[in-house]
């Protein structure tokens, strides 16, 4: 029998890529990544008009270019024939969502709506919806409304019907002209199989859709605002299929624009970070699973479903079929340190890493690596793109307390990776006092495969040893996965995830262990961080939410 393959594609926050993979044992053939042309936009639409602050777009032809360039450049790669290929699978960052007219064209490709922000697609990190979601969590508490609490008792700005209810409140021509508002993944597969189907997933952890009990009411809905009163019914209306369901079969057009063979199986989408839970082998509970990258996902399986402050949801089947799914997560990590370095590092830090032929993040690395915990004297919360997990507030922000005139660059690069792993601490934490037992981590995603510090100090912070993945590009290994299960055992791919995850998923031998003297001292500072975060971050202290709003007004 000839080799069969199955392609994963993740989507994430700069670029997508696309993994050949060998359904028989998991092996990375060829991989691709193809840069959103577009990037994201957060100052200003290709057309020019200006962004106001927290938003962030992009543009839905870019989804479709990395179909274009990397699917048949990973073919072309691994002379792989598109015969041999028995299914492809996504991920993608989430919420990622966009309105759509009745024929599924974004709004934002017409011309008539091309100069309006609200027409775009909104990405994950598309903050301005904060009013919204403080808003519709206070009547969501007054009416007592029962699925609340599955989302810790908050339902973020960066999902769905926060963002819907902005586009109404701010811009309600383009909300009438919008026959569905669709998640990018769901987006995606509907352009391969010219089938509507919503993955439940995405569904399930970001616009509140429940196995048994479905959206919330039309009550609630229009004690929000009358027009909302049958959003689920009309402009959410599809079909929810769960994780590993095929979607559909590759078109005739889709087909030929990708190299591959009309007729073969598309899973439905999944969001990125839980596309990597099997990907590094976990399929039962008790295994934390941090998906690490631009911002961190937290997920974890249980075989029971509680309450637990500040999580982005609990969802039966969300991850893996037979298990409750939690996630939860913190909105920046990468790009805190990406922002530190683009914008604050001085000059000659950058001078002396090119004189050592080094990057400027491995410069730091290795500087801030010489140093023992507690040395640097600094302390710092993780908020720089607001706090996801477990206060769910955009409006927090970033502090750094201890900066002295002798203060160095590595010394605060260091203060920065100690602080995700603090928020992280934070997250396990709220798990435990609900519970949610959480025995081992895992670390996938780009920051555990180059920054060894970090993940030490994780370790040391956690009091964990940690498990990290093997591929590089878990979360497309994991949408691979799925294509393999959508395909079935009858096209030489499996019958459940489980059984996938068998034959491909796989971690390093090497892991990172907690070295317990580093964990005293990190426990003093730790309780430090608490200190900090409960008095920014529970009203001790509204000095955040206040410069927030100056900075607003003064727009």
């Amino acid at each position: 029998m000839y080799a069969k393959y199955v392609i994963g594609v993740d989507y994430g926050t700069e670029s997508g890529r696309a993994l050949l993979v060998d359904v028989s044992d998991g092996t990375e053939i060829a991989s691709h990544v193809t840069p959103y042309p577009h990037g994201v936009m957060d100052e200003k639409l290709p057309g020019g008009t200006s962004l106001e602050p927290d938003w962030a777009l992009q543009h839905p032809d870019d989804y479709i270019e990395v179909l274009r360039r990397s699917v048949p450049e990973v073919l072309r790669e691994a002379g792989v024939h598109p015969a041999d290929v028995i299914g492809i699978g996504i991920d993608f960052t989430a919420c990622t969502m966009m309105p759509l007219d009745e024929k599924g064209r974004p709004l934002c490709l017409k011309p008539e709506w091309s100069s309006n922000p609200h027409s775009w697609v909104k990405l994950w990190k598309h903050h301005a919806a904060q009013q919204e979601a403080s808003l519709l969590n206070r009547i969501a508490i007054e009416r007592g409304e029962s699925f609340l609490p599955r989302y810790g008792g908050k339902l973020s700005s960066e999902w769905m019907l926060a963002k819907i209810w902005q586009i109404l409140n701010e811009a309600p021509k383009v909300y009438e002209q919008t026959d569905l508002f669709m998640e990018a993944a769901d987006w995606v597969v509907m352009q391969m199989t010219g089938s509507l189907v919503r993955n439940s997933c995405t569904a399930g952890y970001k616009a509140v859709w429940h196995k048994e009990q479905g959206y919330p009411s039309n009550e609630f809905f229009a004690a929000l605002d009358p027009r909302l009163e049958t959003l689920t019914k009309t402009k959410l209306r599809g079909r929810i299929a769960a994780l590993g369901t095929k979607a559909g079969e590759l078109n005739a057009e889709m087909a030929e624009i990708m190299g591959l063979r009309a007729g073969i199986a598309v899973a439905v989408g999944n969001v990125d970070a839980h596309a990597a839970v099997p990907a590094v082998g976990v399929v039962t509970p008790g295994k934390l699973v941090m998906a690490m990258g631009t911002s961190i996902c937290h997920l974890l399986l249980s075989d029971m479903e509680v309450n637990v402050e500040g999580i982005c949801g609990v969802v039966e089947d969300g991850i893996v079929p037979g298990y409750y799914g939690y996630e939860a997560g913190q909105s920046a990590a990468g790009d805190i340190f990406g922002w530190y370095v683009d914008e604050v590092v001085p000059e000659y830090v950058r001078e002396t890493a090119r004189e050592e032929d080094t990057g400027v993040h491995q410069w730091l690395e290795r500087r801030a690596a010489a140093y023992q915990p507690g040395e640097i004297g600094l302390l710092a919360l993780d908020w720089w793109n607001g706090n996801r997990s477990v206060l769910v507030d955009a409006e927090l922000s970033g502090l750094i307390v201890g900066l002295t005139l002798q203060t160095k660059p590595e010394e605060i690069y260091r203060a920065l990776l100690e602080s995700t792993a603090f928020g992280t601490r934070r997250i396990i934490e709220a798990f435990h006092l609900n519970g949610v037992e959480v025995q081992e981590l895992y670390a996938c995603g780009g920051l555990p495969q180059r920054n060894r510090l970090l993940m030490q100090i994780y370790a040391d912070v956690t009091g964990r040893e940690i498990k990290i993945a093997d591929s590089t590009q878990t979360a497309a290994l994991g949408a691979a996965m799925f294509a393999a299960v959508a395909a079935g055992a009858e096209a030489y791919g499996y019958a459940t995830i489980v059984e996938a995850a068998e034959k491909m998923a796989r971690v390093r031998e090497e892991t990172f262990k907690p070295i317990p003297e580093h964990e005293a001292i990190y426990e003093a500072l730790y309780q430090g961080y608490l200190s900090l975060h409960d008095y920014f971050g529970r009203g001790g202290n509204d000095v955040m939410r206040t410069l927030k709003a100056m900075k607003h007004s003064s727009i």
